[in-house]
């Protein structure tokens, strides 16, 4: 199997989980293999779009429903919750449009709008304008990317399965990084 046939085989369902929990990298992944010809740009958006609105809806509902129960098993949130409650109260509906550019405060902000007194109409509504924005313009990104990896390199075609592996594996080290730093604080 080529690195092409994996790309075209699984990419939208990747994207859509990548999203789901972190994002960037991955969005900015699926841009460029659209570059490459290998998935569409609007279905990598839309992907995008659907994996990123869906986990921060679920992450506002447990704040909403669970936030005792969740902030029991997530004693760390609780001081993230604490950090991100004056840019609530100062920005307000602003907060839910940029969260997703607020690295490392992901999850505990639509957590925290869920435990606020947001109604739950308007933050779907943002919410979904956000993961729009986001989505477009992340796998955009990683689009351009693509067009200037091939200004710089000749055959592009040569270098991206190193290109794809690379990404792939810092990703990896990426989320095996993140997870042993929760072990050792207890279990975040």
């Amino acid at each position: 199997m080529t690195i092409d046939s994996i790309i075209t085989a699984y990419g939208y369902p990747v994207i859509v989980l990548g999203t789901f929990f972190e994002g960037e990298t991955v969005l900015a992944l699926a841009g460029f293999a659209a570059h490459r010809g290998y998935l569409s740009l609007p279905v990598v958006m839309l992907m995008g779009f659907m994996g990123s609105l869906t986990g921060d809806q679920i992450y506002f509902f447990l704040g909403r429903w669970r936030s005792v129960k969740t902030l029991e098993k997530h004693p760390d949130w609780k001081k993230r919750m604490a950090r991100v409650a004056p840019l609530i109260d100062r920005y307000g509906h602003l907060i839910i449009i940029l969260m997703r550019f607020f690295y490392g405060f992901r999850i505990v902000i639509p957590f925290a709008l869920g435990t606020s007194g947001i109604p739950t109409s308007r933050f779907i509504i943002l919410n979904a304008a956000s993961a729009l924005i986001w989505s477009v313009a992340v796998a955009y990104c990683g689009f351009l990317f693509g067009g200037t990896i091939e200004i710089i390199l000749d055959d592009v075609k040569r270098y991206e399965m190193w290109i794809f592996i690379i990404a792939a594996a810092v990703f990896a080290v990426f989320l095996l990084v993140r997870f042993a730093a929760r072990k050792i604080r207890g279990g975040e």
